[in-house]
């Protein structure tokens, strides 16, 4: 596994425990998110290094996940039905900040948008869907911390699983490994991936999908 990982607690001591962060395993110049998929979707994406096959389609959203935790919380750590594989997939950063440029809130957030009107003409328009989120504990508890995750859809989607991808790992015996071992050892000794806060460099795309920037 490529993705170099820490204890649970090194990573306490590092990340903001509130506000609204990227929190994600980084390169200098790439970044991990993380998608759950079934036995032969997974087998063909790590096989041919790009999202397709018969059991994947492009015509509906697709949802990917920075957070290493979140995406665990999201799939039960590997076990829920046709979310049994979690593959890590690398992509440039810049490439991520071209996907966080098209994205639009799922819902409408006054503190965002002049009106109701001007969110709906950005959610009819735009093809990625932005939520923030509690993150979650290994256990699966909320904490304050709020974490994003991003809906592709259309051109976006066929771009980022064909084209921007660089790199798709199986990382579904690391979780299951460390879901194993959490059952009867210190959450605080917990393995995780090292992620570290995320901006972009365009301080107006930041302030517009939300971030927390007085770190």
């Amino acid at each position: 596994m490529a993705i170099i990982t820490e204890t649970y607690n090194q990573s306490l001591e590092r990340l903001p425990k509130t506000g609204q962060h990227i929190t994600a395993h980084q390169t200098d110049d790439e970044i991990v998110v993380y998608q759950a998929y079934n036995h032969r979707i997974a087998d063909f994406a790590v096989q041919n290094q790009y999202l397709g096959g018969d059991a994947f389609s492009y015509n509906r959203m697709s949802w990917i996940k920075p957070n290493f935790l979140w995406m665990m919380y999201r799939c039960g750590w590997a076990q829920k039905e046709n979310q049994e594989r979690v593959l890590a997939l690398w992509l440039k950063k810049s490439d991520f900040e071209s996907i966080l440029q098209e994205a639009v809130f799922s819902s409408f957030k006054a503190e965002y948008y002049d009106s109701h009107e001007q969110w709906r003409a950005d959610l009819e328009q735009k093809p990625v869907r932005l939520q923030w989120d509690p993150e979650h504990d290994p256990f699966g508890n909320k904490i304050e911390r709020r974490a994003i995750q991003l809906g592709l859809k259309g051109k976006v989607l066929e771009n980022f699983g064909r084209k921007q991808v660089t790199k798709i790992e199986d990382v579904t015996e690391f979780a299951k490994a460390q879901y194993t071992y959490l059952q009867s050892n210190p959450v605080e000794t917990l393995q995780v991936p090292v992620e570290n806060v995320f901006r972009t460099g365009n301080e107006d795309l930041n302030k517009r999908i939300g971030l927390t920037l007085d770190r």
